[in-house]
């Protein structure tokens, strides 16, 4: 790594795997502080540069429950790109860089001036990731894109839903949260590739691609086999029994499509005579029959409560479970047993708890080091650093620059 400031409590990143990283942070909206959540989950210097002007790009209230999870274990700074002065700061920091990420229209970095030619020519290492709504080029790169476009025009609403019924868009920025996760891959695919070649490069997807790309089998069953897929509601696409089945109090979902799993759903149900009907002999045969299926299981299980054919069905290997309200999944002793809820208290807001990074390493610690910085807060502390004194910040925050 390139010689860097050191973390604002170096302390707490001890034993962290990307301790050693140094990220500029550039990012707006969700999909690219996405990505550098998990830089900065697990120990990275985040700096995240924000204009002098409030409120630009901020995804919500700053203190409201989506800006407070996206960006916590950062430092915060404010910073005018547009000018000179806020420029020759940027390249500064970038010279001692070791990732840059940056989510903005694809061409704006450019008109900015903070590309990354512009900053491999001062610092060869660098790692400059970026998120763009449909590529960096082709006939739409020019085009802004947000999560609900990319799920349209990647083929996701196409085929959510009942069917029949007019397309819908699921219930989370899927798009968004997919490109974050695959960029935050591929940067540490070409951290990882600078430790032999000693060069940094440019990595890059958008909201289109990792949308087309989470079609997967959907994808592949156009690709390969022909078949345009359409909505299928709460059954599996190709998989029968798969589903929402109704109890005496609360829907549960069940899964027991393989040969295996439906021999042993049989006989848990207690209807072990549906073996014995040909035309569910085989998934084919299942698939076309599916609506039968559905209301032979709903009959069943509509006679008892929900935990008991959880009980049941768990104890006979099927795949199954409650549908859950978000306040329920948080409860769930599972959920509560894997931390996915996680402390921190933030010096202004108070006791908090944010979303926990899913990945573990085991040994490893991955508590919320710091909460989401107030815009600005550590300006001072950056600009420090670099060798600015107290006389020049003072006058860049009076020309505006920070």
């Amino acid at each position: 790594m390139n010689d860097a400031t050191p973390h604002a409590d170096s302390r707490s990143t001890a034993g962290l795997p990307l301790r050693r990283i140094k990220v500029l942070d550039l990012t707006v909206a969700r999909a690219g502080p996405t990505c550098v959540r998990h830089l900065a989950d697990w120990g990275a210097d985040v700096i995240r540069i924000e204009p002098p002007a409030a409120g630009v790009g901020e995804v919500g209230n700053r203190d409201g429950f989506d800006f407070q999870n996206l960006h916590r274990n950062k430092r915060a700074m404010k910073l005018d790109l547009k000018s000179e002065k806020g420029k020759e700061i940027f390249f500064r920091m970038a010279a001692g860089a070791d990732v840059i990420v940056e989510n903005m229209r694809a061409q704006v970095k450019y008109r900015l001036g903070v590309d990354y030619e512009s900053v491999r020519r001062i610092n060869p290492r660098i790692v400059y990731a970026s998120i763009s709504g449909f590529g960096q080029d082709g006939p739409y790169g020019h085009r802004a894109g947000v999560d609900q476009i990319a799920q349209g025009m990647g083929g996701l609403m196409s085929i959510t839903g009942e069917p029949g019924q007019k397309p819908l868009r699921v219930g989370i920025p899927i798009a968004d949260l997919t490109a974050g996760n695959l960029l935050a891959l591929a940067t540490m695919m070409a951290l990882f590739q600078r430790e032999e070649t000693g060069e940094g490069r440019w990595v890059h997807t958008s909201l289109l691609e990792a949308q087309v790309f989470m079609l997967d089998f959907q994808a592949s069953r156009w690709l390969l086999a022909g078949e345009v897929a359409k909505p299928a509601g709460n059954d599996h696409p190709t998989s029968i029994p798969t589903g929402v089945y109704p109890t005496a109090d609360r829907p549960i979902t069940i899964a027991a499509s393989s040969p295996r799993l439906w021999g042993r759903f049989c006989e848990a149900l207690g209807r072990p005579e549906w073996l014995a009907r040909p035309e569910w002999s085989n998934g084919e045969g299942r698939s076309r029959d599916r609506a039968a299926i559905n209301q032979a299981i709903a009959e069943v299980t509509s006679e008892k409560p929900s935990l008991h054919w959880i009980e049941v069905l768990d104890g006979a290997g099927i795949p199954c479970g409650p549908i859950n309200t978000i306040d329920q999944t948080f409860a769930d002793p599972q959920v509560q047993h894997l931390g996915l809820a996680r402390p921190v208290e933030h010096p202004r807001l108070g006791a908090q708890r944010v979303v926990g990074t899913p990945i573990n390493l085991e040994g490893i610690e991955d508590s919320i080091r710091m909460p989401t910085a107030d815009a600005g807060q550590h300006t001072d502390e950056v600009l420090a650093a670099l060798g600015y004194d107290t006389a020049a910040i003072a006058k860049l925050r009076a020309d505006g620059v920070i």
